[in-house]
C-alpha cells in the first residue's frame, strides 16, 4: 500500500510519477492532497490521462485493490481501517486539518512494513510526522526531491526529520517503485520470509551483531530478535538485498551502513507527552507523592531511561513545573535523560523541534514553554536546563541512584527476558524506598512483582516495593544462559537419526526411568523426576522445597544419615530395605545417593534414586505392626511371624539409628572444627577491621579535603556557566539584532547555527541544524557556493563577491573562516551584506552619467566641465575639434593651460572665480580673443554651478563660437 501526500505543485508531481510507473506492482496508491473544500475535485479524472490503471475518487467503504489508484475528494478526510477506505467531513472554517498525516498513520497502523509514504510538492509541513510513523511501523519512506519540487514546503520538512529513505524526482520515485515491488520484503508475509531468510546460515544474524558492537560496542544479541530482523530485512529491501550474506558484505564495504543499521535498530519513536492520561496520572498522584514531607534543600530526581530526542524528558518537565505552579515551595529539579545514541541526544540537548512534532502541544503550553525560531520551536530555556542529557547504555554504564521518578517508555519491549531482569533489577536499585517506575503502554515488570508493586494498570505505574531477595544488578557487558538449546552446532542442523534418538530417549526417560529428585547442597529439590507421591508429601504450614520437610516421615532419618555421608565421601551410596508405609501398603525401597559433578569441579547436587523392590498389599488391620508398642492379638504362628518381622524391623532401625548418631557425632566434631577455624579467623579479621577502620579514617579526611576542592570547583564551575550563558546571550541578541545573514559551517561543512533573517535565503529550519550544507537548496543565484567554501577553508583566504538571490535583490557575500579562540579552523562563516539599495543607485548614478555624457556629446555647442580647481573634468567632441585640443591634453591640467596657456584669458579667468563665489548664472558673456593656431575668434559663453555629490561643485561652460 503506497500512500502519497501532495499540496500546492502535486498534481505536476503525481502526473510524472503516475507516468513512469508500471501498471503491475501489485501496489496499491493512495493519493491524498489539500484541495480546495469549496470546489469539486477533477484530479481522479485528470490523473486517469496519465495511467492505464483503473484511477477511481474514493467512496466510503470502499475496498482497495492492487494495481489501482485512489484519490481523495474534497472537503475530507480519509483513513484506512481492514483494507477499506473511510472518508469523513472536514468542515469549512475548522482548524487545519493534517490529512496527510491522519492517512499515513492510519496505513502504518494497518499495513505495517508493507506501508510505503511518498510526500510530494507541497508548502505545508504535513506528513512528515506521517513518515515516521510508516518508518516506525518498518515501512518504507520516500520524498520528492526539492530542486524537482515547485513548493519545497513538505519535501524539506519530510527530509529534515531524518526519517526519509529515499529523496529522488518522481521520475526516481516512481522507478524506485517499480524495483521495490519486487523484493520478498514487500511480496511475502513477514514470518514466513524472517524465517526464510534467517535460516540460510544461523551464524549471519551474528556476524551483524558482532559488527555492531564492534564499532558502537552494543550488543544487540539479547534483544528480541524478531523486530531485530525485521529492520534489518528493510535495510535490505532498500537495497534490493534478498540474502543475509550479501547484505554483511555491503556492510563491511558501506561504513555508514553499519551507522544506519545502528540509529534504525535503536528505534527512535516518541513524542511530547504521549499517552496523556499518564500525565495526568502523575499530576494526581505521583507528584504529590514525591513531594509529600520532602525537606527543602532535598531535590527530585527524575530518570527518564531511553529518552530519544528528548519529548519525554521535556514533556515531565512541563508537567512538574505546571503541578509545582501552585505550590508553596519550589524544590530543586534534577532530570537526567539518557539515550546510548550519541546524534540523537545532541538532538535532545538543542531542544528544537519542528511544527509537525508538537502535536501533542496545547497553544497555552506552545506559549509558555517554548519560542519560535525559524520554521520552528525551541524549548524556553528554564525548561531545558532542568534537563541533562547524557549518553548512556543500560546495559554496561552504572545506573543513578535515589531517583524518585523512573520513565523508561517502549524501551523493554525490544529486550529479551534475560536483559528485562538485569534492568528491572536496575531500576529497583536506583529508585527511592517509595519511588515510582513509569513503563510503557505495551510493557510490564513481568515475573518480577516482588519488585513493583502495580499502583495504575492502564497507565502502568508501579511504586518499589522491598522483596524478601533484592536481585544484584550486573554492570559489564552480560553472558546468560541462552533461553533454549540452539538449534545448530557449528552451523549444521541435527541429522535425523539424532533427532529420532533424542525422541527415544525422551519417551523412555518419562515412561520407565524410576522416581527421583535432584537436591542442591542446601537440600533444596531443584527438580524431580517421576511420579514422587509414594515418597513425598508436603509438610503443612509454610510451603518448602526443601526433601526432609517433604519427605514421609520414615524415609527422613535414613535420607539425612545416607546424604551426610555422600557429601562427606564424595562418593555414590545404595542403600536397600528401606520400608514406606502408605495406607494399605507398604513398599521395600532401596535408595541411590549419586553426587552431581558440576563443570567448575564441585558437587554442588545430588541426585536421589527410589527404586522400588517389593509391595505389600492388604495387611489386615488385626495383623499389622503395632508402632505404638500395643499388644495385639491373632492366631499363634502368625504372631511368631510376625514377632519375627518386628524383631528384624527394630534391629533395623536400631543400626540406621546408630548411623545416623555416628553422622551426628562427626558432623558435630567437624561443626567443632570449623566453629575453632572462625573463631581464629574473627580474631584475624578483627585486627584487620581495626587497621581497615584506620585506614578508612584516614581516607575520610582525604575524602573530605576532595569534597571541598570538589565545593570549590564546583561553584567556579558555576560561575563560568554563568559567565557562559551571559556571553552566549549577548551573542545570541547581537547576531538576532543585526539583521544580517549569517550561517556558520563545520569543517565538514555542517551547519553549525544561522541567523534568522538567514532563513529566507537558505531555505533553513531549526532541525537543520547538523546537515550537511549540500542537502541544503539556497536561493543564492549563484551555482559554486560550496566549491567556493571548501576554496577558503584550503587557503584560509576570505572572499567578497557581489550577488543576487532569486528574487533580484543584490547583496555582498564575504566568506571568512571560522576562527576558534585559541586560533583553530574550525569551519567557514558565510556572511551577506544587502547592497540592494547601494548597488542600484550606482546603476542609477552611473546611468544619469551615461545620459549627461550622451547630451553633452550631441549639443552642437562646445562644452567644458570643469572642478573647482578649473581642472578639465571632460568635454564633448565639439571643443575637441573647434579648438583642436586632444582630450588626452586637456585633462592633464586646468583650463587656463590648454593649448600652451592661450586659454589663460583674464576675462575668462576673472569669470570662472566670479561664479565661485557667487550662485548667479552667466549668460551669454562675450569674450574676444586671438589664438595662435586658430586665430581670431568672437565666443559667446554660458557658465552653469552645477552642486556635486562630494561637496565641491562642478562648472559647466557653454562656448558658442558661430557668431
Amino acid at each position: 500500500m503506497v500512500g502519497i501526500g501532495a499540496s500546492a505543485g502535486g498534481l505536476e508531481a503525481f502526473t510524472l510519477l503516475l507516468n513512469h510507473l508500471p501498471t503491475d506492482t501489485g501496489m496499491a496508491f493512495v493519493l491524498v492532497q489539500h484541495l480546495d473544500p469549496r470546489q469539486k475535485s477533477l484530479l481522479s479524472e485528470i490523473l486517469a490521462r496519465t495511467t492505464s490503471m483503473p484511477v477511481w475518487e474514493a467512496q466510503e467503504g470502499m475496498t482497495v485493490s492492487p494495481n489501482q489508484v485512489y484519490v481523495i475528494p474534497s472537503d475530507t478526510v480519509m483513513t484506512l481501517r481492514q483494507n477499506t477506505l473511510h472518508l469523513e467531513p472536514r468542515g469549512l472554517g475548522t482548524k487545519m486539518v493534517k490529512t496527510v498525516d491522519l492517512f499515513f498513520n492510519s496505513l502504518a497502523q494497518e499495513w505495517g512494513n508493507k506501508s510505503i509514504g511518498v510526500v510530494l510538492s507541497g508548502g505545508d509541513t504535513d506528513g512528515a510526522q506521517g513518515l515516521e510513523a510508516i518508518k516506525a511501523a518498518g515501512g518504507i519512506t520516500f520524498a520528492q526531491s526539492e530542486l524537482s519540487a515547485q513548493v519545497t514546503g513538505m519535501p524539506h520538512t519530510a527530509i529534515a526529520t531524518g526519517q526519509v529513505d529515499f529523496v529522488l524526482p518522481p521520475e526516481g520515485i516512481a522507478a524506485e517503485l517499480a524495483k521495490i515491488s519486487r523484493h520478498p520484503y514487500v511480496t511475502q508475509p513477514t514470518d514466513r520470509l524472517e524465517n526464510a531468510i534467517v535460516g540460510q546460515d544461523g551464524d549471519a544474524l551474528s556476524t551483524i551483531f558482532a559488527l555492531l558492537r564492534t564499532v558502537f560496542g552494543l550488543d544487540f544479541a539479547q534483544y528480541k530478535h524478531t523486530t531485530l530482523q525485521r529492520r534489518i530485512l528493510r535495510r535490505m529491501a532498500l537495497y534490493r538485498l534478498e540474502k543475509l550474506e550479501d547484505y554483511i558484505q555491503y556492510l563491511e564495504k558501506q561504513p555508514e551502513e553499519i551507522e544506519a543499521l545502528y540509529e534504525e535498530l535503536l528505534i527512535h519513536v516518541t513524542s511530547f507527552f504521549r499517552d496523556t492520561d499518564a500525565f495526568e496520572l502523575l499530576k494526581a498522584q505521583v507528584f504529590p507523592a514525591i513531594l509529600r514531607d520532602r525537606p527543602a534543600d532535598v531535590p527530585v530526581r527524575i530518570w527518564v531511561a531511553g529518552c530519544s530526542s528528548g519529548e519525554e524528558a521535556y514533556s515531565i518537565a512541563i508537567a512538574l513545573l505546571e503541578f509545582l505552579a501552585d505550590q508553596p515551595h519550589q524544590p530543586q529539579i534534577q532530570i537526567f535523560a539518557t539515550d546510548v545514541s550519541e546524534p540523537i541526544i545532541k538532538k535532545a540537548r538543542l531542544g528544537v523541534y519542528i511544527a509537525s512534532q508538537l502535536d501533542g502541544i496545547t497553544p497555552d503550553r506552545l506559549q509558555r514553554f517554548f519560542h519560535a525560531i525559524g520554521n520552528g520551536y525551541q524549548i524556553n530555556k528554564n525548561v531545558r536546563e532542568l534537563c541533562v542529557f547524557a549518553r548512556q547504555n543500560l546495559l554496561n554504564d552504572p545506573p543513578f541512584s535515589h531517583i524518585d521518578l523512573i520513565s523508561c517508555r517502549n524501551v523493554l519491549i525490544y529486550f529479551g527476558s534475560a536483559l528485562q531482569k538485569k534492568v528491572l533489577s536496575m531500576f529497583h536499585y536506583s529508585l527511592k524506598p517509595n519511588g515510582f517506575l513509569l513503563l510503557g503502554s505495551s510493557e510490564t515488570v513481568g515475573n518480577y512483582v516482588n519488585l513493583f508493586h502495580l499502583l495504575d494498570r492502564k497507565n502502568k505505574v508501579y511504586t518499589k516495593q522491598l522483596p524478601g531477595l533484592v536481585l544484584p544488578i550486573e554492570l559489564g557487558s552480560p553472558h546468560p544462559a541462552p533461553d533454549r538449546m540452539p538449534e545448530y552446532r557449528d552451523g549444521k542442523a541435527k541429522s535425523p537419526e539424532a533427532e529420532l534418538s533424542a525422541a527415544v530417549d525422551k519417551i523412555i526417560i518419562s515412561r520407565f526411568a524410576p522416581q527421583g529428585v535432584v537436591i542442591n547442597a542446601q537440600l533444596d529439590i531443584v527438580q524431580f523426576r517421576g511420579q514422587m507421591g509414594p515418597f513425598l508429601e508436603p509438610s503443612p504450614g509454610h510451603a518448602s522445597l526443601n526433601l526432609l520437610d517433604m519427605v514421609k516421615e520414615e524415609l527422613r532419618l535414613e535420607l539425612h544419615t545416607a546424604i551426610y555421608q555422600v557429601k562427606q565421601s564424595g562418593e555414590p551410596l545404595h542403600k536397600d530395605g528401606v520400608t514406606v508405609y502408605s495406607l494399605d501398603q507398604s513398599r521395600s525401597i532401596s535408595l541411590d545417593i549419586v553426587p552431581i559433578t558440576l563443570s567448575n569441579g564441585t558437587n554442588n547436587c545430588f541426585l536421589i534414586v527410589f527404586t522400588e523392590i517389593l509391595v505389600f498389599t492388604e495387611i489386615p488391620g488385626s495383623l499389622r505392626p503395632n508402632l505404638d508398642g500395643q499388644n495385639f492379638t491373632g492366631a499363634p504362628h502368625e504372631k511368631s511371624r510376625l514377632d519375627q518381622a518386628e524383631i528384624l524391623r527394630l534391629q533395623q532401625e536400631l543400626k540406621t539409628t546408630k548411623a545416623h548418631l555416628q553422622s551426628i557425632i562427626g558432623q558435630q566434631q567437624a561443626t567443632n572444627q570449623d566453629l575453632r577455624a572462625a573463631n581464629e579467623e574473627i580474631l584475624s579479621s578483627n585486627e584487620e577491621l581495626q587497621s581497615t577502620n584506620e585506614e578508612l579514617q584516614t581516607a575520610k579526611e582525604e575524602i573530605q579535603a576532595t569534597n571541598e576542592e570538589l565545593s570549590t570547583i564546583n561553584e567556579e564551575l558555576f560561575r563560568r556557566n554563568a559567565d557562559t550563558i551571559k556571553v552566549s546571550n549577548d551573542f545570541q541578541n547581537l547576531l538576532s539584532s543585526m539583521n544580517v545573514p549569517i550561517l556558520m559551517l563545520e569543517q565538514n561543512l555542517h551547519i553549525r547555527r544561522f541567523t534568522p533573517t538567514a532563513v529566507s535565503l537558505f531555505n533553513l529550519i531549526p532541525a537543520d541544524i547538523g546537515r550537511p550544507f549540500s542537502d541544503i537548496k539556497h536561493n543564492l543565484q549563484i551555482s559554486d557556493l560550496e566549491e567556493q567554501i571548501l576554496e577558503v577553508m584550503a587557503t584560509l583566504s576570505p572572499t567578497f563577491q557581489e550577488v543576487q538571490d532569486n528574487n533580484g535583490l543584490w547583496y555582498e557575500l564575504r566568506i571568512r573562516p571560522y576562527r576558534t579562540l585559541d586560533n583553530r579552523i574550525d569551519g567557514t562563516v558565510v556572511l551577506l551584506m544587502e547592497i540592494d539599495q547601494l548597488k542600484r543607485r550606482t546603476q542609477q548614478l552611473q546611468e544619469a552619467r551615461d545620459y549627461i555624457e550622451a547630451m553633452i556629446q550631441t549639443v552642437h555647442d562646445s562644452l567644458l566641465v570643469l572642478n573647482s580647481e578649473f581642472q578639465v573634468i571632460t568635454a564633448n567632441q565639439q571643443f575637441y575639434e573647434r579648438f583642436q585640443v586632444s582630450p588626452r591634453d586637456s585633462e592633464q591640467g586646468t583650463v587656463f593651460d590648454l593649448s600652451q596657456g592661450q586659454w589663460n584669458i583674464p576675462a575668462f579667468h576673472t569669470l570662472l572665480e566670479d561664479l565661485l563665489s557667487s550662485d548667479t548664472e552667466i549668460n551669454d558673456f562675450r569674450i574676444d580673443h586671438e589664438f595662435d593656431h586658430l586665430g581670431p575668434k568672437t565666443m559667446m559663453i554660458n557658465v552653469r554651478k552645477i552642486p556635486a555629490l562630494s561637496g565641491n561643485p562642478l562648472i559647466l561652460v557653454a562656448i558658442d563660437d558661430n557668431r
